[in-house]
């Protein structure tokens, strides 16, 4: 094993999901937080974090964009992870039976119209993979959980309706985080994200964008953050299609700099080809 992986839930989460799919040579460690998977790898134990940071129907989480200014870490690659929510019950129970689905805040609206389809109840749970656990601790063939076939493994759970989610195309996409910034090119189609503090000046937020569009550079990526609580202090997090040493990329991070007071690289990585 090349060492250990972080991600924040339990066993058999869709963050467990994403490490075994993108770096099966690592041990996955479940966290409670993101803030506790963040920590584990400043702290030494391990060597990568697998953080979610959006969704394709839910949207950004905004826990973790809150927390990548100030985690230390640097984004080494990124991972899309098709979600596919299963309704899990214990060994023998039937669909019919079932009258309460537990999962995330998240995951329940993923998958409504088959919730009320089959007037089951969603009931909010923490963690997908716990409301698995849990289930499986009950014994109860009228509570459910929604997760992943790794948590029916993992718990001993039948698949009582697989592939629920409303939407065909319910991908999440997750950062993978290390203590040091790998800057080689990595791939023909690189992604780079950094953070920036546009200067006190009138529009300087739109000049600080202006190179970007001058020198043809696509930004896929732009969120705004407040600093220390002030209302006229404003952090981005920001990222572009490219690799700093590309030209166009650049002449663009060189015009940003005049209007900036701040400018940090989290990290540049091949573009996942879900993507595309």
């Amino acid at each position: 094993m090349a060492g250990k992986i972080a991600f924040q839930g339990e066993l058999g989460a869709y963050g467990h999901q994403a490490c075994v799919d993108a770096r099966p040579d690592f041990t996955p460690l479940p966290c409670m937080t993101f803030h506790d998977t963040m920590a584990a790898v400043r702290d030494g134990d391990a060597e990568l974090a697998m953080v979610a940071v959006e969704n394709s129907i839910y949207g950004r989480v905004a826990d973790v964009h809150q927390l990548l200014p100030d985690s230390g870490l640097h984004i080494v690659d990124e991972a899309f992870v098709r979600v596919h929510v299963n309704l899990l019950g214990i060994k023998g129970a039937r669909l019919d039976q079932v009258k309460e689905a537990h999962g995330h805040p998240v995951i329940l609206p993923q998958c409504s119209g088959f919730l009320r389809q089959h007037a089951i109840k969603g009931v909010v749970s923490s963690d997908n993979a716990r409301a698995a656990r849990e289930i499986a601790e009950r014994g109860d063939p009228a509570q459910a959980a929604l997760a992943s076939e790794m948590a029916a493994r993992i718990y001993g759970l039948d698949v009582l309706a697989r592939h629920i989610e409303d939407r065909p195309d319910n991908t999440t996409r997750f950062l993978i985080m290390a203590r040091e910034i790998d800057l080689v090119r990595r791939g023909d189609q690189m992604m780079t994200s950094f953070l920036f503090r546009v200067r006190n000046i009138p529009a300087a937020l739109y000049k600080a964008m202006g190179g970007f569009a001058t020198n043809s550079v696509n930004m896929v990526k732009l969120e705004s953050y407040m600093v220390d609580g002030s209302f006229t202090a404003t952090q981005f997090f920001a990222e572009i299609e490219g690799h700093p040493e590309d030209a166009n990329v650049a002449l663009a991070l060189e015009e940003l700099g005049y209007f900036t007071s701040y400018l940090h690289i989290l990290g540049t990585y091949p573009s996942d080809p879900a993507r595309r």
